[in-house]
């Protein structure tokens, strides 16, 4: 399925790569800015954003998992 070239207004903040120009349509980045769109096609580059990107998500569910356990009822708490 091929995604459309992004443009500053059809990117959604949450789209954003940890708040840079970065963002992922389908299976390729893009560096999007005000003036324009660059798709980023150097593999060692592209290999940084996706290990960026997965390190992220990982820090995103451990932080949710520490939340959860935070807010969960303890049995030794009556």
């Amino acid at each position: 399925m091929s995604h459309p070239v992004p443009t500053w207004a059809s990117v959604r903040p949450s789209e954003r790569l940890a708040g840079t120009p970065a963002i992922r349509r389908g299976s390729a980045w893009w560096l999007v800015t005000p003036t324009g769109a660059m798709s980023a096609s150097d593999p060692v580059f592209t290999g940084e954003l996706d290990r960026f990107a997965a390190d992220m998500a990982a820090a995103d569910r451990a932080v949710a998992q520490l939340r959860a356990e935070r807010t969960a009822p303890r049995k030794d708490q009556r």
